[in-house]
């Protein structure tokens, strides 16, 4: 690969393929952010690598000049494991979708949060299977109707922070795939974590669940319907920014409320504290239309990554090796 010292640009993260998604699909304005975040981060292309499954999402290595893997279906965090660990100074991003990263590859995507492996893994949520044509995904609503629930889904769906904070993720945030600004913002962020950074796209698929997230995307509601959380700020929303979030009085739990109204006043609105689980996960199961959809950085707490605990343990026996370790006890020789 041809290296350069000239800054890069946006353009410059793109490939000579032809991008191929449907029309309106979330993805492009997923892939335009993706370029523009690596630009502003200075990235070495030689030095990052981006991991996909199987599904619409997982188009992106193509997309993209730099290194690539499209793996096999569920099977991109794994693979990504393995590729940080063989090079822990490689940039390695996983890109993956509701079926993909959280059905088949639900096991994989547990365990390479609990392991804390140096990733930024984005998970493209649009509740349908895409690819397919679709059929119901663990995150699609009841009442869906598809060719695998032609009377409406009775599954209860999957909450990827839920399961992301569940599992023990360090870095949970949440994005629009329309919002350009906000979604480079939590891109850099999630980069400069150390550890893995999980990030949930509401992306639409025009073709097989359009507008699903209409009542909290749509533009001329937004700023009803969407709360974008700062660390240190209050919880704060609406189109005069005088609604906002407390807790309950005399419940573990929280309500919306209005600024002025009831004797509600500013003091009276929870200060988000991206380290407090407790907090990420009460916001994760805010919705409309009783509560708005909250964007940005839930959750980030970090701790040493995987990779820098896996060394410390090398540094701790440096005085043995691998050849040593493997013919401690017992062997034998098969002739």
């Amino acid at each position: 690969m041809t290296t350069t010292t000239q800054p890069l640009k946006p353009k410059d993260f793109a490939s000579d393929q032809e991008v191929r998604w449907c029309p309106g699909c979330g993805d492009y304005a997923i892939l335009k952010a993706i370029q523009k975040t690596l630009a502003n981060l200075e990235v070495a292309p030689e030095r990052t690598a981006f991991v996909s499954g199987i599904g619409c999402s997982s188009r992106f290595p193509y997309y993209l000049s730099t290194y690539g893997f499209h793996t096999i279906h569920g099977r991109a965090p794994a693979i990504a494991t393995g590729l940080k660990m063989a090079n822990p100074d490689l940039d390695v991003w996983v890109i993956t979708g509701d079926g993909d990263g959280l059905s088949i590859g639900g096991n994989h995507m547990l365990h390479v949060l609990r392991r804390n492996v140096d990733l930024q893994i984005l998970l493209f949520n649009n509740e349908i299977y895409g690819l397919t044509k679709g059929q119901v995904s663990p995150t699609s609503r009841v009442g869906t109707k598809s060719p695998t629930s032609p009377r409406g889904s009775i599954a209860h769906p999957l909450s990827p922070v839920a399961v992301a904070l569940g599992a023990g993720a360090r870095f949970v945030a949440r994005a629009i795939d329309i919002d350009q600004k906000h979604l480079i913002e939590v891109f850099t962020a999630a980069h400069a974590h150390r550890g893995a950074s999980f990030v949930e796209i509401f992306q639409n698929c025009p073709v097989y669940n359009d507008d699903v997230f209409h009542d909290f995307t749509d533009r001329a509601n937004a700023p009803d319907t969407q709360l974008h959380v700062e660390h240190g700020k209050p919880l704060r929303y609406g189109k005069d920014g005088n609604r906002g979030i407390r807790l309950k009085p005399g419940a573990l739990d929280v309500e919306a409320v209005v600024i002025g109204q009831d004797g509600i006043t500013e003091d009276d609105i929870l200060i988000h504290d991206q380290t407090n689980k407790t907090l990420a996960s009460l916001l994760g199961t805010l919705k409309p239309p009783a509560f708005p959809q909250v964007l940005g950085v839930l959750y980030n707490d970090p701790i040493d990554s995987y990779e820098v605990q896996v060394a410390a343990l090398g540094e701790a026996r440096s005085d043995v090796s691998l050849n040593d370790l493997i013919r401690k006890t017992r062997t034998w020789t098969v002739a």
